[in-house]
């Protein structure tokens, strides 16, 4: 590890040399883009099959992520002009229609979104981590680096409090990854540019509102991201130490060198390699150094609006990483969220000049999460010192710059009334992936499980994403709607009773009685301080004990639930079939199974479930 930081200052040293010299290409700008996406099986939940999809491709162009339900691919690099943005949507098109015919020969669908909303805790194990070295030592480090589990805490319209174990969080986001060739003399006014626009940019592409069945952000990424690969621990926390996630915390006022000496200065390393280079003797000798061990730290610091150093035939490349996006909803939506990108930010320094000068940084970062929470009916603040809603930001401005900063760069006329027309009309119609979404779940909610309803927004997400049709003209989701390949519930946790009253082992019987009372509930779980069950009290346990004659004593102390409870109740895994759920309530005898992970109350799968949830299909 001393001989990769030792690599790393020469690395940043020589870059230094690099632009003092002036070694960098700035005759020619290029764009690309990364595309990540989701494998769902027939059931719409994780398909567990990346290695085997990668096996049937064999395409250097695709690569693993973090879980063996991610894929990614990487567009090649094309001239920022002409019809740039056409053919990136000719490439991804094809990339992924590539990707899903490798997928469907393995039983899964490529789903491009920025959370898989059917993603559950069970799918978050460490058996479903990609097995190759960069993700298991990348787990291993943050977690010794944290000290221990973590507490995930995220509030949006539902709370999202969990404990977790690994960085398998970060499985769940899926992004669209814009990349931009900058020219490093006007690096300062051009990184700057895009941290402005990052808001407005973000605001009109959110597509991530649910997170294992709760409603959180418009654009939950942006919390989670931070979550997953968050390595402070108590410690780091308590001293304000930033986190690797981050937006950054002031405007850059010279180069790009003051982001990587920051963030070498902020962050150990986490991953090393062996150094294949001397960077200083290779510019000794007129070579372009690779900078390795300076792009293996910087990819383990994710900034949301990320500097990358390349060498594409010979000539060094500085290029901006825009990481906020998120996949789809489809491939358009996409290439119209890059040319919203890639326009606003060529025309805001000529509009604005360096926007430091304009307003705080914070403003800005407050900007950006304000994006992330709300979306389009966010609140920013602007370079003209007022706040603005962001969509009449958008439309009255910000569309009008972006195509005057596409045109400017020698794009088709055509490709920048397409791709900036879905944006507007995205906007008027105030229809983003989120929207969709949360109308979706509010459609469904009540005639299923939150299951059961997350697996149908992942087929009805599906199904429009193959029409191809821009998210502002998708069609409501209806309560009735099912599409080929629906099928009947297999697991517990597909039909499990998720909200749930319980009591402790201390609280009064009397309450666990007025809770089956006033929610017409037949089984209470009891549960500890930690959340893990202990216990469960039925309807019988209160026949019983009221058959004894112990129920009513006013004069005395009332009856604690611990009398009455079962101490060692039957439990199940959420991925038990329902075959084994309706064995073990004949063999027991009982009309109630609790669902666990380690010995977490998770859910109650009860008969009434069952006949509800499979009378429901039978009547379809």
């Amino acid at each position: 590890m001393r001989a990769f930081q030792e690599a790393l200052l020469r690395d940043l040293h020589a870059l230094e040399k690099m632009l003092d010299g002036g070694l960098f290409e700035t005759d020619v700008v290029r764009v690309g883009a990364e595309q990540e996406m989701f494998l769902v099986n027939r059931a719409h939940s994780p398909a567990q099959v990346a290695p085997e999809v990668l096996e049937r491709l064999d395409d250097p162009a695709f690569t693993t992520e973090m879980g063996k339900f991610n894929l990614e691919a990487n567009l090649a690099p094309r001239r920022f002009e002409g019809h740039c943005l056409g053919e990136m949507e000719i490439d991804l098109t094809r990339l992924v229609r590539q990707a899903s015919i490798a997928a469907q020969a393995c039983g899964a669908e490529i789903l491009l979104t920025g959370i898989l909303p059917s993603v559950r805790s069970a799918d978050l194990v460490i058996a479903n981590l990609t097995d190759r070295v960069r993700y298991q030592e990348l787990n291993r480090t943050v977690m010794k680096m944290r000290g221990g589990a973590y507490e995930v805490y995220i509030k949006g319209v539902d709370e999202l409090k969990a404990v977790e174990d690994s960085v398998m969080l970060e499985t769940c986001c899926g992004s669209f990854q814009v990349h931009l060739q900058m020219d490093p003399g006007r690096f300062a006014i051009q990184y700057n540019a895009a941290q402005l626009a990052a808001a407005p940019l973000l605001a009109a592409a959110v597509n991530s509102p649910l997170l294992l069945g709760k409603r959180l952000w418009s654009e939950t990424r942006i919390a989670l991201f931070q979550h997953a690969v968050d390595e402070r621990s108590h410690a780091d926390i308590a001293r304000n130490h930033p986190s690797r996630v981050t937006f950054g915390d002031r405007w850059v006022e010279h180069s790009v060198l003051e982001i990587y000496r920051e963030q070498i200065l902020r962050f150990r390393s986490i991953m090393s390699r062996d150094a294949v280079e001397d960077p200083l003797e290779l510019l000794a000798k007129g070579k372009i150094p690779k900078l390795s061990a300076l792009a293996l730290h910087n990819g383990t610091v994710w900034r949301w609006n990320r500097p990358c150093y390349g060498v594409t035939e010979g000539r060094a490349h500085l290029r901006m990483e825009f990481r906020a996006f998120p996949a789809g909803p489809t491939i358009i939506d996409e290439v119209a969220n890059a040319a919203f990108f890639l326009g606003l930010v060529s025309a805001l320094p000529e509009e604005y000049g360096n926007v430091a000068a304009k307003m705080p940084f914070y403003e800005a970062k407050d900007n950006f999460f304000a994006a992330a929470r709300h979306g389009l009916k966010a609140q920013v603040a602007w370079v003209d010192g007022k706040n603005h809603p962001v969509a009449q930001l958008i439309l009255g401005d910000l569309l009008a710059l972006a195509a005057a900063g596409l045109k400017k760069a020698g794009v088709d006329d055509g490709d920048i009334d397409r791709y900036l027309g879905v944006i507007r009309d995205r906007v008027l119609a105030d229809q983003t992936g989120s929207k969709w979404t949360l109308a979706a779940a509010a459609a469904v909610t009540g005639h299923t499980t939150s299951e059961r309803r997350d697996r149908r927004i992942v087929e009805a997400m599906l199904a429009r994403q193959k029409l191809g049709e821009p998210v502002h003209r998708w069609s409501c989701l209806s309560p009735g709607e099912r599409k080929e390949g629906d099928g009947p519930p297999q697991t517990a946790a597909e039909v499990m009773s998720t909200d749930l009253f319980t009591v402790r082992s201390n609280d009064p019987v009397t309450l666990a009685a007025s809770m089956m009372d006033w929610r017409h509930i037949r089984n209470v779980p009891v549960e500890d301080e930690a959340g893990q069950l202990v216990g469960l009290v039925s309807s019988r346990d209160l026949l019983r004990l009221i058959a004894k004659g112990g129920w009513g004593n006013p004069g005395g102390a009332p009856i604690p639930v611990r009398v009455i409870m079962q101490t060692d109740p039957v439990s199940i895994a959420p991925e038990t079939s329902l075959s084994d759920v309706l064995k073990l309530m004949m063999e027991h005898a009982v009309d109630c199974l609790p669902v666990t992970k380690d010995k977490q109350l998770l859910g109650l799968v009860t008969s009434f479930d069952l006949l509800t949830v499979m009378a429901g299909w039978i009547a379809k």
